[in-house]
């Protein structure tokens, strides 16, 4: 069964409560109960982590090699600044979707550039919590399987 890495970065455990003029008011209790829905509706597994440590990241990526087929990883603000994330993702060369819930292209200058990006099969920014499942489809679509 294909098994997906959902993983999510710093400050991201305020979903809800943090600036919801901007990420929203749905929590990340409620993103993770949506992405194991969309996993046991569309037959595949699904994990979610969140951590605020850049480390914690880096070894949950490690971590995911051999375990997971691909990873859906909302970095945060860690996108912005984190070359060991990158670096982590090339080692293990599982694909990674990119996702944010703002569109950061229509923000503020300095989160116009990502360190995942470049490594990453794809992005998917400005959708909100939907952005969880467009991702998990843009990767099982990347993986070869259909939802």
């Amino acid at each position: 069964m294909t098994s997906v890495l959902v993983l999510n970065g710093p400050n991201l455990n305020l979903l809800g409560t943090r600036q919801p003029e901007i990420y929203g008011h749905t929590t990340l209790a409620d993103v993770e109960d949506m992405c194991a829905a969309h996993a046991e509706t569309h037959g595949f597994a699904v994990t979610c982590l969140q951590s605020n440590h850049e480390g914690a990241l880096v070894d949950a990526i490690h971590a995911a090699k051999g375990k997971h087929d691909g990873i859906v990883l909302n970095a945060g603000a860690y996108t912005h600044t984190s070359i060991a994330l990158h670096d982590a993702i090339v080692g293990t060369q599982l694909p990674v979707v990119e996702l944010h819930l703002s569109n950061i292209h229509a923000r503020e200058t300095f989160r116009h550039k990502s360190f995942i990006a470049p490594v990453a099969v794809g992005m998917i920014c400005g959708f909100g919590a939907a952005g969880y499942t467009l991702a998990l489809d843009a990767l099982l679509g990347h993986l070869g399987r259909t939802t």
